[in-house]
């Protein structure tokens, strides 16, 4: 029998980084705090991210097949939370939050992170919760050097 406790314990202790996941389908762009996200081959440069199913930024990426994830630095608590609500657009910014449209997919990328990668969906696992969807990294950019923002030192729990 599964102990819920321990799972719950044992998942949690899983890091994850903090990105902001820049989505768009035609004209409409949205982001949102992404955590369950990591890097699964050198070649080709593939990462997975792992999207809630029943959210409007899984059917922009589902209907468009692009993503990109902004990097945040550590002490961008603030901005995370930002994303875990809906922002409204107003132009390039998503309220006060400056972005500019990926080169590659035209997704927003937000220019206050260490970075981003931009990726085309290759693939995608639709079981449980979240949609897991594999995407091909086919452009990067650095913003500046720094700390990834881990989960872990925000104090949130998502897992387990």
């Amino acid at each position: 029998m599964l102990d819920e406790q321990a799972k719950k314990t044992m998942l949690r202790k899983i890091p994850h980084a903090l990105y902001i996941c820049g989505v768009k389908d035609g004209e409409e762009v949205n982001g949102f705090t992404a955590s369950w996200v990591m890097q699964a081959s050198f070649s080709p440069p593939l990462v997975v991210n792992c999207v809630k199913a029943d959210s409007t930024s899984h059917a922009m990426i589902k209907a468009s097949g692009v993503f990109a994830l902004s990097v945040l630095e550590d002490g961008q608590k603030d901005m995370a939370q930002n994303f875990f609500k809906p922002l409204r657009r107003v132009g390039n910014k998503f309220e006060e939050i400056e972005f500019y449209p990926g080169p590659e997919t035209g997704c927003p990328i937000i220019q206050d992170t260490l970075g981003y990668v931009e990726c085309n969906v290759v693939s995608a696992v639709e079981h449980g919760d979240h949609t897991v969807f594999i995407g091909e990294v086919i452009g990067a950019g650095i913003h500046r050097e720094g700390d990834a923002l881990l989960l872990s030192t925000t104090g949130w729990n998502y897992g387990g």
